[in-house]
């Protein structure tokens, strides 16, 4: 399966090899790097960082979906956001033409940041928080991430009692696949993301990531995000997130080994580098 990311006709072939996708959140409170790149100066160098490191494609967020974060007001989202898509957009370097997602559970952000350049949508919601996001996505005609949660980043971490992590997870894929699909959404814009994190304990964390070939089987590419995670805190007993850089290689080579498609990561120089390599062994 091949999947055609608009700007410049970059394909994306699935399965071939490993994406990375750099996260660059402007805002002052995501859990590893809240206010580093909410001002646009920061944001570009960090940009141009990732550029120079490889990325394939940058994830630009306005809203912070750590556990028990508040929802942000929606102009206070848009203006964290838009001016960074177009500050890139405007760039005299290939940053111009860089694939951009924009991680939002607003459809109003979405179609404001496609408007102004960006070239995916990545909701976390699954496109549950807003079920407008999927009309105003097939509209588009852009991607999407699906990515499973319960509750809401506030609620989240008190809603991870499964009978079966693996089956719901997949049940709820199936659910909002078909909710795609009938608002118009084309099958090879869908992509699934089971949400590392998101409503899951250290131990759910770990089950996701061996059986993501059960994940894949359901059809559709698969993005991964471990970056900096608190489960790989827990093992390396490392409270500083920005010190999980090693932790977060060995979780994106089992991504790898799952066949993932894409990893959504902090530290891209370093995940390039550990996904070239597995990729060589594995792919």
């Amino acid at each position: 399966m091949t999947q055609k990311i608009i700007r410049q006709n970059q394909v994306f072939e699935w399965g071939k090899q490993t994406y990375v996708m750099g996260v660059l959140n402007v805002t002052p409170d995501s859990f590893s790097d809240g206010g580093e790149f909410n001002t646009l100066d920061a944001a570009l160098t960090q940009a141009e960082k990732m550029l120079t490191a490889g990325v394939d494609i940058i994830d630009i967020g306005g809203q912070s979906t750590r556990p028990g974060s508040e929802q942000i007001s929606l102009d206070e989202e848009l203006n964290r956001v838009i001016p960074v898509v177009e500050l890139l957009r405007s760039q005299p370097n290939e940053l111009a033409n860089i694939p951009l997602s924009i991680d939002t559970t607003r459809a109003n952000v979405a179609q404001a940041a496609i408007e102004a350049g960006a070239d995916l949508i990545n909701d976390i919601s699954g496109a549950t928080f807003e079920p407008e996001m999927l009309s105003v996505v097939a509209k588009l005609g852009v991607p999407i991430v699906l990515m499973h949660i319960r509750g809401t980043p506030k609620t989240m971490q008190q809603l991870t009692d499964y009978e079966d992590l693996i089956g719901e997870i997949s049940q709820f894929f199936q659910e909002r696949i078909q909710a795609a699909k009938t608002a118009g959404i084309d099958p090879s814009n869908i992509i699934l993301d089971p949400g590392i994190g998101f409503a899951k304990t250290f131990e759910q964390n770990l089950e996701i990531l061996r059986q993501l070939p059960q994940l894949k089987s359901l059809g559709f590419p698969l993005l991964v995000g471990p970056s900096r995670k608190s489960f790989i805190g827990h093992i390396l007993n490392q409270s500083d997130p920005q010190k999980r850089v090693w932790g977060t290689a060995a979780a994106c080579v089992a991504a790898i080994v799952g066949s993932g498609d894409i990893l959504r990561v902090h530290d891209v120089q370093e995940m390039v580098d550990v996904c070239r390599v597995a990729d060589g062994i594995y792919r």
